[in-house]
């Protein structure tokens, strides 16, 4: 509440609210980091647009109004490009023992789900619960940020992607008015991303899917519509049921600069191009020379370098995270699961 005002020596207004003396420039600075479509044009746009797509513009004001701007979010965003890990380091943090036994556990607990999906998506049940162990370790942290705090933080104050966050604010609201959830109740990541697959708001519209029927696509608290949302993404992404994801290989010492290595592009480069400088899949068996591959260096602390070649469905799986580390990270962790399940059986 402002309990006065006044102007000394007619020059710079100060204003009391909630037990602190304000300047008009600190209002000014708070009424931009507000998100009351009343104070700001931008706001005000995007709740037409929702509006003229049918939402009612009393509860699009009132998520607005309760949206808050988090400062944090954009420091967490611009700190992102953390130092690059070898691939050992990056490995070291999803394949643990722990993680492993948790992704058993977690397909044993769901295994009516893992097996639709395997027979109506093609995607094998340790792949898809490995994408779920790597990004919440199977729904256990999916994020501590107010999915609409970072989206309108990011929407209105990113100082280059906000076109592309405010599509996913848009999203984001669309979605919880359509499933009618409190759209400040939900937690995610500070990007957006959430549960358990943590899918940013466009991919929840396009590829989640209610795999137990109840009428919902619910990826915050149910474990078998993330599962089967997860089987549709990939599936959507072209992943080939039954093919490999990538195959051992020789390489030199050193990755040959000729080579571009680690592309998270459709595979790129031919056998043939790289047997040129040495890089060779260790078994040739039903492998052409003009197939195509992606080729990959993986670092060690030793200074060496681990040889592979990734193949279409790997390609898939950065379409998930667009990281050679991360879709490598995965298929480790799944090959984890499958082995610890057959010892088991």
């Amino acid at each position: 509440m402002i309990m006065k005002a006044f102007r000394p020596h007619g020059r710079a207004i100060w204003l009391f609210v909630a037990g602190a003396w304000l300047s008009l420039a600190s209002m000014v600075s708070l009424a931009a980091m507000s998100f009351d479509p009343g104070q700001r044009d931008d706001v005000a746009a995007l709740i037409d647009e929702l509006e003229a797509k049918g939402i009612e513009r009393a509860w699009l004001v009132d998520a607005m109004q309760d949206a808050q701007f988090q400062q944090g979010v954009l420091d967490a965003m611009a700190g992102a490009v953390e130092r690059r890990l070898r691939w050992d380091e990056y490995r070291e943090i999803f394949l643990q023992q722990e993680r492993i036994e948790r992704g058993v556990a977690f397909i044993e607990a769901h295994r009516e789900a893992f097996d639709r999906v395997e027979a109506e998506y093609g995607v094998p049940a340790e792949v898809v619960a490995a994408i779920i162990g790597v990004e919440t370790s199977y729904g256990r942290y999916t994020g501590r940020h107010r999915v609409l705090d970072s989206l309108s933080t990011l929407a209105f104050h990113h100082p280059s992607r906000g076109g592309f966050f405010r599509g996913e604010l848009l999203a984001f609201l669309e979605i919880t008015r359509e499933q009618e959830v409190d759209p400040g109740s939900l937690k995610g990541s500070y990007a957006g991303a959430m549960g358990y697959p943590q899918f940013i708001p466009t991919s929840y519209r396009a590829y989640a899917v209610d795999f137990d029927g109840d009428g919902k696509r619910d990826l915050w608290d149910n474990p078998v519509d993330a599962i089967g949302s997860v089987g549709n993404y990939f599936a959507k992404h072209g992943w080939q049921t039954n093919a490999p994801i990538y195959g051992e290989a020789f390489g030199p010492d050193e990755p040959p600069g000729e080579v571009a290595f680690n592309q998270t592009r459709p595979p790129y480069e031919t056998l043939l191009g790289l047997a040129k400088y040495g890089v060779r899949p260790k078994q040739e068996d039903d492998l052409e020379d003009g197939q195509r591959v992606i080729p990959l260096a993986l670092d060690q602390e030793d200074g060496s370098y681990r040889y592979r070649l990734g193949y279409d469905n790997f390609y898939v799986i950065t379409r998930y995270n667009h990281s050679h580390l991360y879709a490598m990270a995965v298929t480790e962790l799944a090959e984890a699961i499958l082995a610890e399940r057959e010892d088991r059986a």
